[in-house]
């Protein structure tokens, strides 16, 4: 799948966030992308099950959802949101910034992510990004997203 206008794009499936991006099974942590403006903001969702790999040690006897995974899918989001921009399939997380965790997550819970580009240029991109669970704020900060290629069709905010 290539997308590459700028109008909102509704409703990815995995199936469809596997066009875009590279990651596959354990690392693709975003279920289903709700909308996304390239290179401006998207909203997805990642639904946390007890079956997760990292639940097997994080905690055996209180299953919390580690924050380096809650930070992977919010960097998943922003990745997306920037490569339908014109950026690369492959983007890499460069910075993480004013990170706060603010409640745990368990198993059952579902993470509302999104991401908003607050600045950037050709090639990078910096996202104020969240996970929310029920409506409260799980957490929250901000990424730097790299593109390796150097892209410069990708505007500038």
């Amino acid at each position: 799948m290539t997308i590459t206008e700028a109008a909102p794009i509704t409703g990815l499936s995995n199936d469809q966030i596997r066009d875009v991006l590279p990651h596959r099974w354990p690392m693709l942590l975003l279920d289903r992308v709700g909308k996304v403006e390239p290179g401006t903001k998207g909203t997805a969702t990642k639904n946390v099950t007890g079956t997760e790999l990292w639940f097997q040690g994080h905690f055996p006897t209180e299953a919390v959802l580690p924050g380096v995974v809650m930070i992977e899918a919010m960097a998943q989001l922003a990745g997306l949101v920037f490569a339908l921009s014109g950026a690369s399939r492959i983007s890499y997380l460069a910075g993480v910034r004013s990170m706060r965790f603010r409640r745990p997550v368990v198993p059952g819970d579902q993470l509302a992510l999104t991401a908003e580009r607050t600045g950037g240029g050709a090639g990078f991109a910096e996202f104020r990004v969240s996970a929310r669970v029920d409506g409260q704020v799980a957490a929250e900060g901000i990424l730097t997203i790299v593109d390796p290629a150097g892209n410069t069709a990708v505007r500038k905010v």
